[in-house]
């Protein structure tokens, strides 16, 4: 953590999130220990919140039962909505949702209701698929990784896109 913090030039992390589970779901163990650890180093004041990634709503309650939880960041988008619930428990919670692989990941999302809706609004499919996730909950962060300034342009484009109710009822009847 200091070598992070100096390299950085901070005092203090604004937030870090205690990586569990897997590439795409959570593990069942319990994450009681590395969490208390973090939160040690938060009381410390060398970080400011505390996050979680790749977790279920079980090890979240025990992770609050710790220290509060500012963010759950896990896999979700248009194609994998596993985490439905439990991004709606969060928002009554005020915590954020920071999707991981919000356009897919290693296999970009493909859908034809997709391309029909991103057809009607003269739009790219991946800015579509960006409007469905910030439409979706008030709590949803995007945080869309790119590679280029055309794909960041794109990206960008999603947030300004607004999906009628009809639009958003056709994109989910992609999700599982």
């Amino acid at each position: 953590m200091h070598e992070n913090l100096d390299h950085l030039g901070l005092e203090a992390m604004d937030v870090v999130n205690l990586r569990w589970g897997g590439l795409s779901e959570p593990t069942l163990d319990s994450i009681g220990e590395p969490f208390a650890a973090l939160a040690d180093l938060q009381r410390e004041g060398y970080i400011k919140h505390l996050g979680l990634s790749t977790v279920s709503a079980e090890q979240i309650k025990e992770a609050q039962s710790i220290a509060p939880v500012v963010c759950v960041q896990n896999f979700y988008n248009l194609a994998h909505r596993v985490d439905d619930d439990l991004i709606d428990d969060l928002a009554a919670q005020g915590i954020a949702y920071v999707p991981y692989f919000p356009l897919g990941g290693f296999s970009p999302l493909q859908a034809g209701e997709l391309h029909a809706v991103a057809a009607r609004l003269d739009a790219t499919p991946m800015a579509v698929a960006l409007a469905w996730l910030l439409q979706r909950s008030p709590n949803i962060l995007l945080i869309p990784g790119t590679s280029s300034v055309a794909h960041l342009r794109e990206n960008v484009a999603g947030a300004g896109l607004n999906l009628s109710e009809d639009d958003v009822r056709e994109l989910e009847t992609i999700g599982n």
